[in-house]
């Protein structure tokens, strides 16, 4: 998926929403354990449910690598469904990969080539060619992690690296290997205040802002200092939209989740 594609459907659905398929089996209603596949069917209705509503959906890869083999095939399945129904949607493998370039080459074949999935999460830490490979891909993007919104990112991306933080270095150096055609970023919404100063650096690029909804963050102060005049953001919700209702209608709870956020980002973009 292009750019110009991904800020057209932020135009069209009024919504720069991203769900977080985060399909925990233990959290999932009971009435799905009898499924043959019980992730995927979660996963089918809460699209079916949702998809006129976001712009993105963001399986996180631990939730499925858990289960083995039939973990994958849940995922392949989700990734396929996606892909045929509903084309227009932008999907994120969040892997956080990032390894010496013969093995970063292999992940970003088996994400981006062998499930088909538009962008993928990297790691930044190895430097320039653990991130090459994932960029060789045609319409295909990298999100790179910059500032994240756990506690322990106060460890090293926000300690003083030199005369700037390290995250702050992470986005300068970071602009030579990509373009805002082909690079995101992953910026905390807990780290809202932030985004004024992330935007001098990178007033382009697209950002993928986690934590709003279960894990307290802003959209209001996202929009004020993140957006840009093309929207510029992928704004993500994964528990607070997808466990809304344990019961059969935990579809419908979700939509109704999923609803309250376009609807408020749908007033956000008045803006631009």
């Amino acid at each position: 998926m292009t750019r110009e594609q991904l800020f057209n459907n932020i135009k069209r659905k009024q919504s720069f929403l991203c769900i977080g398929l985060d399909t925990d089996l233990t959290k999932i209603p009971a009435h799905l354990l009898k499924e043959e596949d019980p992730a995927f069917e979660f996963n089918k209705q809460i699209i079916d449910a949702t998809h006129d509503l976001c712009v993105s959906y963001k399986p996180n890869m631990a939730f499925y690598e858990t289960e083995g083999v039939k973990g994958w095939t849940s995922l392949e399945k989700t990734i396929n469904y996606i892909s045929e129904k509903y084309p227009d949607q932008f999907t994120i493998a969040d892997a956080k990969r990032g390894d010496i370039g013969n093995t970063s080459k292999m992940y970003a074949k088996a994400f981006l080539e062998k499930l088909g999935f538009d962008s993928i999460t990297v790691a930044p830490y190895m430097g320039e060619d653990s991130v090459s490979p994932f960029l060789e891909y045609k319409d295909k993007w990298v999100i790179l992690l910059a500032l994240t919104s756990n506690s322990g990112s106060m460890d090293f991306q926000v300690s003083p690296s030199g005369a700037s933080h390290l995250y702050e270095q992470v986005l300068e150096s970071s602009k030579k290997w990509g373009s805002p055609d082909n690079m995101m970023y992953v910026v905390g919404a807990t780290r809202a205040e932030m985004l004024t100063g992330i935007r001098q650096i990178i007033p382009e690029s697209f950002l993928l802002v986690p934590g709003v909804g279960a894990q307290g963050g802003s959209l209001e102060e996202v929009a004020k200092y993140g957006m840009n005049k093309q929207c510029g953001l992928l704004v993500n919700s994964s528990r607070g939209i997808i466990y809304a209702g344990t019961g059969e209608d935990f579809a419908a709870k979700a939509r109704e989740e999923a609803q309250k956020l376009q609807k408020e980002m749908s007033v956000l973009l008045q803006s631009i």
